[in-house]
This record gives C-alpha cells, structure tokens and sequence, in this order.
C-alpha cells in the first residue's frame, strides 16, 4: 500500500464527506479510493470512518488523524517545492471558482504569465457569481469581490477594487448629466442597483468628497445580482450604475459609458479568496493566491490603469 495515496484519498474523503466525489477530485476509482482507506485503517487498526447507504462521516478518532494528516500533506508539498527549487515542481489539478467579471477581465487575460511561472498546474476555472458549494463540488477555493454568501469559509483579503459612477451617453442625452450626487434620488434619474448575494439587499451609493458625504438610495429601474448584467444595464441605457472601474474603463475610452462624479470617492471592494476550514493549503493553492495577490497589486496591472 502507498501510504502517501491512502493519507490523500482519506484526507479528501473527508473533505467532500463522499469516496465518489473523493475519488473523482482525485482522478482514480470510487473501488481504488475505497480500498486506499481500507487498508489504512487496517494497517492503524482503528476505524477512520463511519459508512451509511446515505452518508460517510469522520469518527473522533479519524477527526483526530485527519488534522495530523492534513498537515503531513501540506508539509510535504512544501518540502518537494523547496528541495527542487524550482516553481516547476508545483504541480496538479486546482480547481477554482472566479466571480465572472474578476475572471474575464484580469485573471484569464493575465494567466500566461501564471502558467509561464508554474506549467506544472492544470486549473479547472469556473467562471460565476453563484454560491459555490465547496465540499459537494470539490473546489479548492472562490474568488469573490465583496463580501462572501457563507461565512463559514476562511477567507484572505487579496487586494482591493476601486469603484465609479457612470451611465450610457444615450442615457445622459435624455435625462442631462446629473452635477451633484444627490440628483440621483430624484426623478428622472433612474439607479441600476445591485443586490448583495448573501442578505438580498440593493447597496446604496455611498460617496465622499472631502468632508462631504451622501448616501444615495434612489429610484431603481431595475435590480440585478451579477456582475456581467449590471455592466449590461448601464450600456443599454436603462440608468445610472455603480461598477469597478476595470470593468467599465473600456466602455469609457469607447465613450459607451460616461464617468460621473470623478471628484467624488466610493468605498473600494476587497478581493476574497475563500476555502474550506478543512482543506489543506497544498503548494499549488498557495501559489496560485500568492500570484492573484500580485496581479491586483502589481502598478502595470489592468486594476492598477483602472485607478488613475
């Protein structure tokens, strides 16, 4: 028996709570993954797990081998990327789900470079602003812009995502270019509004110049729960719309879209990584945050043109 395997497949059965999804994160057999951790527990005579038709769970005695394991694991994914010194040693199958506009926009546009640092990664990207189910979906981590649906995830701050003001020419034609930020909560100025995820709620405007400060809760046209349809709402001229500025900037050199406010500052966005409290930080994981980290703080970076 390979001892590093049947650690690996108990590990990641109790990760995903299932030896079909472990097996299949993984890339071998439900039969092989279930035979790994047979042997295990045979070899350290205690019972892992506790098998159902309906569910598999961790006894207090694996719940206790497992937080040995899972460390054991980490350790030696650092120790093969040291003693090879080369990123090239960090290699295997991440598995991340990016928010849509975040992904299209500066992620995969800058991921030459990622695999250029690291070939020996394959990355499964899902590109979505839905609630991810870790476990069940076999994800090692989500990147999210704002706050995060589950708060039982662990989460790092990456960087951040200044935010603007902006609306449609078409839009500016009909109604005139508002002057103050106030005008907004009057006709016939209309909002697209944005629904955070995990209370339902549309976010107001807050805005700030110098001691000044607003919070705008004006008439919404419309209301949406998604990056991509938001950006969308504001091009075809349906009302005003708040939007990070790496996403509407080329709407803007385009003149699609009309920067409103400039003199004004709206609160910028944190970047979250988020994981499983159970999963282990692999060398593979952890170079793929670090990279992101660098992207959003890198000055040639698309956030950074974004800025100024």
């Amino acid at each position: 028996m390979d001892r590093f395997d049947a650690m690996q497949a108990f590990a990641r059965v109790v990760e995903t709570g299932s030896f079909t999804r472990a097996a299949a994160s993984l890339h071998m057999s439900k039969t092989t993954a279930t035979q790994l951790v047979q042997r295990l527990e045979a070899r350290l005579r205690v019972k892992l797990l506790n098998r159902t038709t309906r569910k598999v769970s961790v006894t207090t005695e694996g719940a206790v081998y497992y937080e040995r394991v899972r460390r054991l694991l980490a350790d030696l994914d650092d120790t093969e990327t040291s003693v090879s010194g080369a990123s090239a040693a960090v290699r295997g199958r991440l598995r991340v789900d990016v928010a849509s506009p975040l992904a299209c926009m500066i992620l995969i546009p800058a991921l030459p470079s990622f695999y250029a640092s690291f070939p020996g990664i394959q990355l499964d990207l899902g590109v979505s602003d839905r609630r991810v189910d870790l476990i069940d979906e076999s994800v090692d981590c989500v990147l999210r812009v704002g706050e995060l649906i589950d708060p039982s995830l662990v989460t790092r701050q990456l960087g951040m995502l200044p935010f603007g003001i902006y609306a449609a020419s078409e839009y500016l034609s009909g109604v005139g270019a508002p002057a103050h930020p106030a005008e907004l909560a009057l006709a016939p100025h209309r909002l697209i509004g944005f629904r955070g995820a995990r209370h339902g709620k549309v976010t107001s405007l807050a805005m700030q110049r110098g001691a000044e400060q607003i919070d705008i809760r004006g008439h919404y046209a419309l209301t949406v729960d998604d990056g991509n349809a938001c950006l969308a709402a504001g091009l075809a001229g349906l009302g005003v719309v708040c939007l990070p500025r790496y996403v509407a900037e080329p709407h803007v050199r385009q003149a699609a879209l009309v920067a409103l406010f400039e003199d004004w500052t709206l609160e910028a966005m944190p970047v979250l990584v988020a994981y499983a409290p159970n999963r282990y930080i692999s060398a593979k994981m952890r170079a793929f945050i670090d990279w992101v980290t660098g992207l959003l703080a890198a000055p040639s970076s698309t956030v950074d043109r974004c800025r100024t």
